[in-house]
């Protein structure tokens, strides 16, 4: 049924409560449009979104070449299979491979499609040599279907589920001698964050993504890159590995991958995509023109106003405001994590109600591993919107210390 939306917030969480599954915690506000880094409620309130669509908006709400490309596309093709040439499809892996480093893609709708697929693919190739294991990184997050879900460290998200999949081994993060001794003669793949997301915007140490390559070389390992949150910009790179100086053999990206279309991809170098033949693997709507467009559309904003740069420039005006808030409030404040505008301000204390009063005061944000203030705000957004929310969320730090 297609018709206007002109609900209240109250008949949308109303409807909501009747019809949809209550998996997700909500907030109580129905949003119903957005223009870069502001969006409105249905009531006409307009809030500055520092998290905008998870990740997924790294343009902000909206972007212009994105919205007219989507509008082009619509007009000619939806969605057609993948037992078809598509030439937006060609055009994006043409792209997204020029970017990183060469290799094939596979399309999908989600980073867990992604995820999976890259786990899927790491096997195939291993299966030859008796390869199946996978060695992941606690404190990771990989997504929320099973192999990828087995994937993610974190044993709070397995409760339900059990058992899990077979063959995911665990060690720390930021510890290359366990990694090691985790790798043997059945191991497949390392898969790994870059930098981790969920698990608290937690920067690699020093050499560390490093070693790992040369660990996953010395012991015919494949090294498997979740970017699915850092990819596509949003660390001053195309991707966060080439801020250290080498390649993965898979990467998977989504979120910002077609800027806040459902998209997704699997990035493999040749020889290793070669391993997934056909009736192997498939996406029924993974590829589709409106989503590669919207992703064209992006890498050419991104491109056109220099958005790379600005990222790192945007992570640098927070950290000077956190900077500030951390000598004045060095009890509240144990650390700051920034790359681009990929942004985690830990905190001494639960940061849940941080997030709600920036959002009583009109500041979107969001917390992660219960006392990590994560942001993930776009590329473009402005000074003054980003020193406008860094005043409002100074304010409620400050009160949380009454």
């Amino acid at each position: 049924m297609s018709q206007a939306m002109t609900q209240t917030s109250a008949e949308t969480i109303a409807q909501f409560d009747r019809y949809v599954v209550p998996n997700y915690r909500r907030y109580p506000v129905c949003l119903v449009r957005g223009e870069g880094s502001w969006v409105w409620d249905a009531e006409g309130r307009r809030l500055l979104d520092f998290f905008p669509g998870w990740g997924c908006n790294l343009l902000g709400h909206c972007p212009p070449r994105v919205v007219e490309a989507v509008r082009d596309q619509v007009g000619q093709l939806i969605h057609v299979p993948n037992t078809w040439y598509i030439e937006a499809q060609g055009q994006f892996a043409q792209a997204l491979s020029e970017r990183s480093f060469g290799g094939q893609c596979f399309f999908c709708n989600s980073g867990a499609e992604a995820n999976e697929a890259a786990i899927k693919m790491a096997k195939a190739y291993g299966h030859p040599s008796g390869r199946y294991k996978i060695v992941t990184v606690e404190g990771g997050f990989h997504g929320r279907t099973y192999a990828a879900l087995t994937a993610t460290a974190q044993p709070k998200y397995h409760v339900g589920f059990e058992p899990m999949v077979p063959g995911f081994t665990y060690v720390p993060h930021n510890d290359l001698a366990a990694l090691e001794a985790a790798l043997d003669d059945q191991t497949a793949a390392v898969m790994i964050e870059p930098i981790q997301g969920e698990g608290g915007v937690n920067l690699p140490a020093p050499g560390y993504l490093e070693g790992i390559r040369k660990l996953c070389d010395a012991k015919g390992v494949l090294l498997i890159l979740d970017e699915v949150q850092t990819g596509l910009g949003r660390t001053g790179e195309w991707f966060a590995y080439q801020n250290y100086g080498f390649e993965p053999d898979i990467l998977t990206c989504a979120k910002a991958l077609a800027a806040g279309v459902a998209a997704g991809v699997a990035i493999a170098k040749p020889h290793v995509a070669a391993a997934l033949k056909p009736g192997m693997h498939a996406s029924t709507f993974g590829g589709n023109p409106i989503a590669c467009r919207a992703g064209i559309a992006a890498i050419e904003t991104i491109e056109a106003d220099g958005l790379l740069e600005r990222g790192r420039v945007v992570g640098e005006r927070f950290r000077t405001h956190f900077e500030g808030w951390k000598a004045e409030m060095p009890g509240l404040i144990r650390d700051i994590r920034i790359m681009g505008v990929m942004i985690g301000l830990e905190l001494s204390m639960d940061a849940s109600g941080i997030v709600a009063d920036c959002m009583e005061q009109g500041l979107l944000i969001n917390a992660t591993h219960g006392t990590v203030i994560r942001l993930l705000p776009a590329l473009n957004i402005l000074d003054e919107q980003i020193d406008e929310g860094c005043g409002i969320l100074l304010e409620a730090l400050r009160r949380s210390t009454l």
